[in-house]
């Protein structure tokens, strides 16, 4: 598991979260930015917008450590994750569960890695800039 994801469990297989360049994009995309998705999320005007919102972004974060897998294993791909396999293998409870990991790998893909003076490095987890090392 990347230092920079979360997990989760769908249907009895594991699945990483992973915050990347690509998926911030798609994320500004559709909500003009990482700082209005909470926003967006939390006043969808009904329950079902704010479920397919959850389900998009899930299979969003999910599917990137399997596009960097196909990237570098093009000879051993691994199927993406669908929406609608999201849909099926979860309840409404587990959406709402998976919030937290959502939010955990949100955090860990914009936390910055500040140098110190003593030389070690100290985490800050600020706003929507990409990781730095």
């Amino acid at each position: 598991m990347d230092e920079r994801s979360a997990t989760i469990n769908i249907g009895g297989q594991d699945y990483e979260l992973l915050l990347t360049t690509r998926a911030t994009k798609a994320i500004a995309k559709r909500y003009g930015g990482l700082e209005n998705l909470g926003e967006k999320l939390m006043k969808s005007e009904n329950f079902e917008l704010a479920l397919d919102e959850i389900v998009w972004l899930i299979t969003l974060l999910a599917n990137q450590p399997i596009a960097i897998h196909n990237l570098w294993h093009q000879e051993n791909p691994k199927a993406p994750l669908t929406e609608e396999a999201v849909e099926l293998l979860t309840s409404p409870l587990d959406l709402a569960e998976y919030k937290n990991a959502l939010s955990e790998a949100m955090l860990k893909g914009t936390a910055r890695n500040i140098l110190s003076e003593g030389g070690g490095n100290a985490t800050d987890g600020g706003g929507g800039n990409a990781a730095a090392s």
